[in-house]
């Protein structure tokens, strides 16, 4: 996997929570059509560069993990 295209990911995710804001992890890796190996390494990119946060949000008595920047 190239470098380039970890980056080229990250955007595609960023630009996915951007338009749409907080999603689950579910929704934000169908939203960008992206397989796991690169959504999660896209992913841990931007984690890593602090552009994006996990809220973890209680509704109806469960939590409920959203990713956003």
């Amino acid at each position: 996997m190239e470098i380039n295209n970890i980056g080229n990911n990250a955007g595609v995710i960023w630009n996915a929570l951007n338009t749409n804001g907080k999603m689950t992890e579910t929704k934000l890796k169908k939203e960008t059509g992206l397989a796991s190996a690169d959504f999660y390494t896209a992913l841990g990119w931007l984690a890593r560069e602090g552009k994006v946060n996990v809220v973890v949000e209680t509704r109806c008595g469960k939590d409920c993990e959203y990713i956003t920047l």
